[in-house]
């Protein structure tokens, strides 16, 4: 909470975004694309930042871990 403050006063806005990139499954992927499969990237300071294709946006890391957990019940189990 309190580096969102930091981040909201001082850090980047996040408000410029290159187009969205997809994973394939079976390649590497950075702990950002692993969450949705889908990620932008913020042009301004190089920041991965999840992305909903579905929903068309951005999503926060919490709203992105919270509906990876939900599609995957190994990890839903995991992480209760």
């Amino acid at each position: 909470m309190i580096a969102r403050i930091v981040d909201a006063m001082f850090g980047c806005r996040h408000s410029n975004y290159g187009f969205p990139r997809t994973t394939r499954p079976t390649s590497k992927r950075s702990a950002v694309a692993a969450l949705t499969g889908t990620y932008v990237v913020c042009l301004d300071c190089g920041k991965e930042l999840p992305y909903d294709w579905a929903g068309m946006r951005v999503l926060e890391m919490s709203d992105a871990a919270h509906n990876h957990a939900a599609q995957s019940p190994a990890l839903a189990k995991h992480a209760a």
